[in-house]
């Protein structure tokens, strides 16, 4: 009888016709608690991630950690990939798909740490998730599931010749992946080492580039990626401040050794026109062992 009563209480509060006044009131409240909401969720965030910028001396180069890990990693990525080599489609499947999701995973937290903790609540520009090395992170999603050979291949290609010299040339130029906190020293080291796994796993397993043809079909996808990055460069130009420059295509100088130079002295175009053929020539130089494996080991079962 009581819960028919408080029922009873309720039913005629709500049929009440409430004022405009009313309506107001009740819609700025409820804009106020979803708004309390959203302040400490960002609180919280904000306090994440500041306790976990732990501090450090940046490691130097060829120092005992930079050495140490990379003679492991590579050590670990070579033991991997031939392990993996015979992955069932299902497998390679399940494998990439697992690799990219990591990559998302700990790309969503260095994103969030340089807007929370160093940016202060202000996105950093540069650091806009389409960089070269950026590319398997979309890359080992997207291939396994695309149906047309001719794209997968080309995709397979890229992550075997340019990614693969991007993880490369990280750990011999180690500049760019040392840094002042653990979490992020980390990141770098293990997403670069993880494009180093990609690339001698899809090689082991035969998916990667064997022919020039499937070179090409790197460097196509390769030269369509600047496209989209220039585009991305310039529409998003002027809210950065001009200091994004994914795939270091310009308009804006380019920060990389040697090509920072040159844009400077001769402009970032020319800093470009040299850039592009220059990687596309790095990739062919780690492609070139593969290739030659390849015809021999064809001409062999002749």
């Amino acid at each position: 009888m009581k819960f028919v009563g408080r029922s009873y209480v309720f039913l005629k509060f709500f049929l009440i016709p409430l004022t405009k006044s009313d309506t107001c009131d009740i819609v700025s409240l409820s804009y106020q608690r979803e708004e309390l909401h959203v302040n400490q969720f960002i609180v919280a965030l904000d306090n994440f991630f500041s306790a976990t910028a732990w501090e450090m001396i940046p490691p130097k180069a060829y120092g005992p950690f930079h050495l140490t890990f990379t003679f492991v990693g590579l050590l670990l990525c070579i033991f991997l990939a031939y392990k993996l080599r015979n992955l069932s489609e299902k497998g390679n499947k399940i494998l990439l798909i697992s690799v990219g999701a990591f990559l998302i995973l700990t790309e969503i937290y260095k994103q969030l740490f340089y807007f929370f903790h160093i940016g202060d609540q202000s996105y950093q520009w540069w650091i806009f998730p389409f960089q070269l090395c950026s590319v398997p992170m979309y890359l080992c999603i997207l291939a396994p599931l695309i149906k047309n050979e001719k794209v997968k291949q080309g995709m397979y290609g890229f992550m075997t010749t340019f990614n693969l010299l991007g993880g490369l040339m990280a750990f011999i130029e180690p500049s760019g992946i040392v840094h002042s906190y653990w979490t992020l020293t980390l990141h770098a080291f293990l997403w670069h080492m993880s494009l180093i796994f990609i690339g001698f796993y899809l090689i082991a397993s035969g998916r990667g580039a064997k022919t020039m043809k499937d070179y090409r079909a790197a460097a196509i996808t390769f030269l369509v990626l600047c496209v989209v990055a220039f585009l991305i460069n310039l529409i998003f130009r002027d809210v950065s401040d001009g200091s994004i420059n994914m795939f270091f295509v310009g308009p804006s100088d380019s920060s990389l050794v040697v090509f920072k130079q040159i844009s400077q002295a001769c402009g970032w175009y020319v800093s470009t026109l040299l850039y592009i053929p220059t990687v596309c020539l790095g990739a062919l130089i780690i492609f070139a062992p593969v290739y030659y494996y390849s015809k021999k080991k064809a001409a062999l079962r002749k």
